[in-house]
């Protein structure tokens, strides 16, 4: 919920305590004067109750965290399934296949997660391998390589790891996952390369 909603639904409540207060003052009087000292008490705090009830869930809207989240795969529906490389530099993994991108923060054309809120964050990554040679990919920051995957091909000609990370991201502080120089990954219709991350809390 963005705070000019937030702030439309705080204007509206106070306006209707103070509606009831004048209704309260203008036509209650009577109702109040028939009503026994007790009945009276336990009138006013079943309001006093309400009104907490209202203000609490309203503060939780305006606390709650605000929702990021994406998960991708390598490849798309479009994209003939096989290895991807060997490249002769180190390469950022453009996972083309989006499953969600909750607040737009993953750029499938770069393969760049980019913060937009200052928090901490949780990523992950999977990688999938079934030749030679073997298969390396690493979860950079900026320009620091943060974790890695290592893997090579099975008993049974291929294999799969994945590896996840929590890292605390200022605003504009970008995310991906690069293939290492002169290794390979393999992916098809199964999407068995993946990248996810999401917000866990703002900072």
């Amino acid at each position: 919920m963005s705070m000019k909603r937030v702030s439309v639904l705080l204007l509206a409540m106070c306006l209707g305590l103070l509606e009831a207060q004048v209704s309260f003052e203008d036509n209650g009087t009577d109702r109040l004067t028939s009503m026994s000292q007790e009945e009276r008490l336990a009138a006013l705090e079943r309001r006093l109750e309400s009104s907490e009830e209202e203000v609490s869930h309203l503060k939780s809207l305006i606390g709650a965290p605000p929702a990021i989240a994406f998960s991708v795969a390598l490849m798309d529906e479009a994209t003939t399934p096989g290895d991807y490389g060997p490249f002769a530099y180190r390469t950022i993994l453009p996972y083309r296949k989006i499953f969600a991108n909750v607040g737009n923060g993953y750029n499938p054309t770069t393969g760049t997660f980019t913060a937009q809120v200052r928090g901490l964050y949780f990523f992950s990554f999977t990688m999938f391998t079934s030749g030679t040679p073997n298969s390396v990919a690493c979860i950079w920051k900026n320009n620091t390589f943060v974790v890695c995957l290592w893997d090579v091909k099975g008993y049974f000609g291929y294999d799969t790891g994945s590896n996840a990370v929590v890292l605390p991201m200022g605003v504009g502080e970008s995310v991906s996952v690069m293939l290492e120089p002169n290794r390979t990954l393999n992916d098809g219709q199964a999407h068995l390369n993946t990248f996810s991350g999401f917000l866990l809390s703002p900072m």
